[in-house]
């Protein structure tokens, strides 16, 4: 709806048309309705709110399955989400080569299937690093072959299982998961279980590895986002009133204990030359700063959080925890 312009605003609008400062022209050109094309065959079902939700998501879950990778390979690897589109089913499949390797699974409770495709110049790169192969490949090399070995499919199941295990974290927050792995094919022609009309996610992802640098495809049909679109909705993302789940807090402690820490204890410290601790022999005793029976600092990630006593429990050597100091060193 127009504004409504005062009896001034309109005089000045009218005094500008006529001296010329106003291009009639320009302002008829700004009032046309701009007309957008709209294709049928590519029906838009999510709203820009939901793909906004959703690049949350994959940015998450692009740093998560970054860090997975890395620690996998031993070998730092670079994944960014590059675009979200929403196409058909029968575009995705001619979007990506006859060989390829494609992983199907299935996320309970939600309905459909999901497809990861991994450019097979990226597969074979994946099979030499976990091989033990530590020379660079440049993004323009091309596999010799297109199959894989019993081998090499083994291999990529296992790095398939990992792409799977963090789409189920990454939806957490949303809904609960639980990803199952159908099948790996090779043969992008041969996936028969969607409808060539379905209307898709389709979610890019660049991987870069050792010089190797190509795309990663997350192929998720809309109805696997039916059921959930209301969860999809910014305000239910950062609603400020929402419960703490007592499953997240299990979790967390869960993973917590599970954290290895360095523990140290200090018998003592003491002042030697240079000249004295180079004629150090066997059975020479060195002084401490302290008495024998004073209390020991018991330290964690050289932090002094506990003073103790030792001690031997079955012939082992051993400390009793006497007080908790902390991690003040002044105690």
């Amino acid at each position: 709806m127009n504004p409504v312009l005062s009896q001034q605003e309109i005089d000045a609008l009218m005094a500008g048309m006529q001296n010329g400062e106003i291009d009639v022209a320009v302002l008829e050109e700004q009032e046309q309705v701009k007309v957008k094309d709209y294709d049928f065959k590519r029906p838009v079902r999510l709203s820009k709110e939901y793909i906004s939700t959703l690049k949350l998501v994959f940015e998450e879950y692009a740093k998560i399955m970054e860090n997975t990778l890395t620690t996998q390979l031993r070998t730092n690897v670079s994944l960014v989400l590059k675009s979200i589109e929403q196409i058909s089913f029968d575009e995705f499949l001619h979007s990506v080569s006859f060989f390829t390797l494609m992983g199907i699974f299935h996320a309970d409770p939600q309905p459909g299937i999901q497809m990861i495709e991994i450019n097979p110049q990226v597969s074979f790169k994946l099979v030499e690093i976990m091989c033990g192969s530590a020379n660079d490949v440049t993004s323009s090399q091309e596999p010799d072959r297109d199959y894989f070995t019993e081998i090499e499919r083994a291999i990529l199941e296992d790095v398939m299982a990992q792409f799977g295990a963090v789409f189920q974290t990454v939806w957490r927050d949303i809904i609960e998961l639980e990803v199952h792995m159908d099948s790996i094919e090779t043969n992008s022609q041969m996936v028969q279980s969607i409808s060539p009309n379905e209307p898709v996610a389709l979610i890019t992802f660049e991987i870069e590895l050792m010089g190797c640098t190509s795309f990663v495809n997350l192929c998720i049909p809309y109805v696997f986002f039916e059921t959930i679109l209301d969860k999809l909705s910014v305000r239910y993302w950062f609603h400020l009133g929402k419960a703490v789940d007592v499953t997240d807090k299990e979790r967390l402690k869960s993973s917590l204990q599970e954290v290895e820490l360095n523990l140290e204890v200090i018998l003592g410290e003491a002042e030697v030359s240079l000249e004295n601790f180079l004629q150090l022999e066997l059975g020479d005793i060195i002084p401490l700063r302290k008495r024998t029976n004073d209390p020991l600092s018991l330290l964690i990630e050289n932090q002094p959080y506990y003073l103790v006593k030792p001690g031997i429990v079955d012939n082992q050597m051993a400390v009793e925890v006497l007080q908790d100091i902390g991690g003040n060193p002044e105690e």
